[in-house]
């Protein structure tokens, strides 16, 4: 079976707008993806954030284009009541953070990747950066 890696927004905009020096490490985090060797999770929010990103430079059907061709590497996990709830009542003090955990925490993924490790100190599973996850 996949390891199931859960991936937030930071590390997917790097991949999709070639942010360097993030760049590679996410590049990489997909090929280990396309090689069968890990599924790739992501939330419902993200999607929403990445348009947003991407059209600040891109049209926004250049952003639906390049968000059509990502959709087919990633499984989306739904984002619920629960999960709202959850993440207003949370220590998080980014709320956008905080919605990215609990997607990933009440979907049972047990590893959630991102740059920004700080936001989740307290957390019940895993979290790491792509790079360090590609050093294991």
């Amino acid at each position: 079976m996949k390891h199931k890696v859960f991936v937030d927004t930071d590390i997917i905009y790097d991949l999709l707008a070639k942010r360097e020096p993030h760049y590679h490490a996410a590049a990489k985090l997909f090929t280990l993806s396309d090689g069968g060797k890990i599924q790739i999770l992501i939330s419902a929010l993200t999607i929403a954030n990445i348009h947003y990103l991407i059209s600040k430079q891109l049209s926004s059907n250049e952003a639906k284009k390049i968000i059509r061709k990502f959709r087919l590497m990633v499984h989306i996990v739904p984002l619920n009541e629960k999960i709202i709830d959850l993440a207003l009542n949370s220590d998080f003090k980014d709320f956008e953070d905080a919605i990215q955990y609990y997607c990933a925490l009440e979907n049972n993924i047990e590893l959630l990747l991102t740059r920004n490790l700080r936001d989740y100190k307290n957390a019940q599973i895993a979290v790491m950066t792509a790079q360090d996850f590609i050093n294991l």
